[in-house]
């Protein structure tokens, strides 16, 4: 399989140009010689056939061929708005979200957080998640790179969800003990985009449920059992793909 490399920078045909030292360092990991083929893809849509040219200690240069069209995104535009998972499994929710074509991700801290981050603690981390959806994105083969919002309040978010102009958008909230099964709340238009809300370990609380309902975010269940934190927005994003 022909290597996927993502550049954050506009492509075009015919051009050249020095990779950047993270992707140069993966293609010298993959023991890449100049002459070798290359995907590159910008995370904007579309993938760009090109090759190795050269390979030297400061770098690798490539060879911009031409655009190949592909689409590979999922059909809805979701996103995701989780409390954040202690330990490593934000990390595996941010990779596997990417893998099942959610659009974006926001970080949320609510009441029940076990996590709590300092505003350059909450920075490093993002960078770090967003990282983690590059990767993801050229291993599953994505032209489009989801978008990992700055850490944010519960309560400061859902105040700017209520106030935005809702559109084609419908909003839910995932709650194990809603009467709204989930395949009854997303029958509607394909075109509409979603937003779910998901709690962190322990749920959200009582408070927050009912600040959710009040801005318009509807109360779905995903079925009998319990997930966890990091299950539970990664079953939505299956569910709705199907």
């Amino acid at each position: 399989m022909t290597p996927r490399i993502h550049v954050d920078r506009p492509l075009a045909g015919g051009e050249a140009f020095v990779l950047p030292a993270a992707p140069s360092r993966h293609v010298q990991v993959l023991r890449l010689q100049p002459g070798a083929a290359l995907t590159l893809f910008n995370g904007r849509g579309g993938e760009w056939r090109a090759r190795v040219a050269t390979i030297t200690r400061t770098g690798v240069g490539v060879e911009v061929i031409d655009a190949v069209e592909v689409d590979r995104e999922a059909a809805r535009h979701v996103t995701i708005a989780v409390g954040v998972p202690a330990n490593e499994r934000m990390d595996a929710l941010v990779e596997k979200a990417t893998e099942l074509g959610v659009a974006s991700i926001q970080p949320l801290l609510c009441e029940r957080s076990v996590l709590r981050l300092s505003s350059e603690r909450a920075s490093r981390r993002v960078a770090h998640w967003q990282a983690i959806a590059v990767a993801a994105s050229e291993q599953c083969g994505r032209t489009r790179v989801p978008a990992v919002a700055a850490v944010c309040g519960f309560d400061t978010w859902l105040a700017e969800a209520a106030h935005a102009p809702a559109g084609d958008t419908r909003r839910y909230v995932l709650d194990p003990e809603a009467a709204e099964p989930w395949h009854r709340a997303l029958a509607g238009p394909d075109g509409a985009q979603l937003v779910a809300l998901s709690g962190p370990e322990g749920g959200l609380t009582p408070s927050e449920l009912a600040t959710a309902h009040t801005s318009g975010f509807m109360a779905v269940t995903l079925g009998p059992r319990i997930l966890r934190a990091d299950t539970a927005p990664l079953a939505f994003l299956a569910l709705v793909n199907l």
